[in-house]
């Protein structure tokens, strides 16, 4: 269904149609008209399904552009998704005359409080730094009559529900209440049925929507040997870009440091990085002036990057969905992805549990290394002293981006490119 036919009002189907969306996904079927109906919902989803848009578009329609006050709020658990959900936000609204507002922690909360006097009518948030806003009553919600949560789950795993309760008793009392959710765990269920009067339940079945154009193999390894097999991955597959998942701030910053040291464009992302750090990691590799990104789950939630290729799970991920989480970050819009989870001898019973949980069995995928050195990087033609005391090599890279064909524009052409991580300042 076209979002044409589905109401959408003729100038946002415009600017949906020149940045290549026409058709509405089977969320924005669904949550859409109940949205516009006015009627609270609960939105079963998992990530890449296009729950952004669902929410978006009825709530920036119902918005009225002349009353300068707050009439709507999306509450995030990450800044990264508030951002993302933000830029959408923009280009739209601007097709309807609504103004909107991303707060987060990391910001200058001066500058924050300048752009809350303009009165934007959407904000967008985390739940800190709007709780943050709101008791030192710089912020108003008492005129906000619909609120999005999204990522509930998240929201409880990361500790926020209390924050959220409070930001909900703060905004009208007929407000329209929207919770958008992978998971139902019970205590985003209670939180409904707290604040929730009579909500519509929509459920889309998202794992083989998110998983299809995504090819899944396993690398059975060990932990001495990790970062050999990831190098020799880097090598031989020649990704475009690749994010590698670890499970802890530590082991992102240590497998950093490793690649770095055998020459690698590579950089990490984690919670102990500021914003201002966060935002120059994100931009190179997205400019891919990077070809690696280390990160840990919640550094990543949300992220949405043209041109990842390769996904790496280099600790294995706890539970199914976040599983699907990582790798939904290669496969997107179209393109095809390719997922590799590492495996030691002691954790193939997990490895079952979220084969079940994806209803698909993952292939294994050999070893083509033979006879190699341990250091697996290319070899160096020439050493330049990096300013972080790293060695800074330089190498060939030949990949393609996503989309394109050798010859045409977006190759990666044969270049050289110095490899060594962006200043951090750690």
């Amino acid at each position: 269904m076209t979002f044409e036919d589905m109401g959408i009002s003729p100038g946002i189907c415009e600017t949906l149609l020149s940045r290549g969306i026409k058709e509405a996904t089977p969320v924005q079927e669904r949550a859409i008209p109940v949205v516009r109906a006015g009627r609270d919902a609960i939105v079963q989803a998992q990530t890449g399904t296009g729950k952004t848009l669902a929410f978006l578009l009825p709530l920036l329609e119902k918005i009225k552009p002349k009353a300068e006050v707050a009439q709507a709020l999306v509450v995030t658990p990450t800044r990264e998704l508030a951002i993302q959900i933000a830029k959408v936000a923009d280009y739209l609204g601007e097709a309807l005359g609504v103004t909107s507002l991303v707060i987060y922690g990391g910001q200058d909360i001066e500058r924050q409080k300048q752009r809350l006097r303009r009165h934007p009518q959407l904000i967008i948030g985390t739940p800190g730094r709007l709780l943050d806003h709101l008791r030192r009553g710089t912020i108003e919600l008492s005129h906000v009559n619909k609120v999005v949560l999204d990522e509930a789950d998240e929201m409880m795993k990361l500790g926020f529900i209390e924050d959220v309760e409070v930001l909900l008793k703060a905004s009208a009392a007929d407000r329209q209440f929207l919770l958008f959710s992978a998971t139902m765990p019970d205590r985003v269920k209670a939180l409904a049925a707290q604040f929730m009067r009579q909500p519509e339940r929509i459920e889309i079945k998202g794992e083989h929507v998110t998983l299809a154009e995504i090819e899944q193999v396993i690398v059975a390894t060990t932990e001495e040997n990790k970062v050999d097999r990831l190098c020799e991955l880097i090598n031989s597959e020649q990704p475009y870009l690749m994010m590698v998942f670890c499970h802890t701030k530590q082991r992102t910053h240590q497998l950093t440091m490793a690649l770095a040291e055998r020459g690698y464009l590579v950089d990490e992302l984690h919670g102990d990085l500021t914003q201002t750090q966060r935002a120059l990691v994100l931009r190179r590799f997205r400019k891919a002036e990077l070809q690696v990104l280390c990160a840990t789950d919640i550094a990543a939630r949300g992220l949405d990057i043209e041109g990842v290729t390769h996904v790496v799970s280099y600790d294995i991920p706890r539970d199914t969905e976040s599983y699907i989480h990582r790798i939904g970050r290669t496969g997107r819009a179209g393109h095809d992805g390719k997922a590799i989870t590492f495996v030691n001898s002691r954790q193939f019973d997990q490895l079952r549990r979220i084969e079940a949980g994806i209803q698909e069995r993952i292939r294994s995928q050999k070893s083509q290394r033979r006879h190699t050195s341990r250091k697996a990087a290319p070899k160096t033609t020439e050493n330049q002293g990096s300013k972080r005391g790293h060695p800074a090599s330089r190498r060939i890279r030949t990949a393609v981006k996503p989309g394109h064909k050798h010859g045409q524009t977006g190759r990666r052409k044969n270049k050289t490119n110095l490899g060594h991580r962006s200043k951090l300042g750690h």
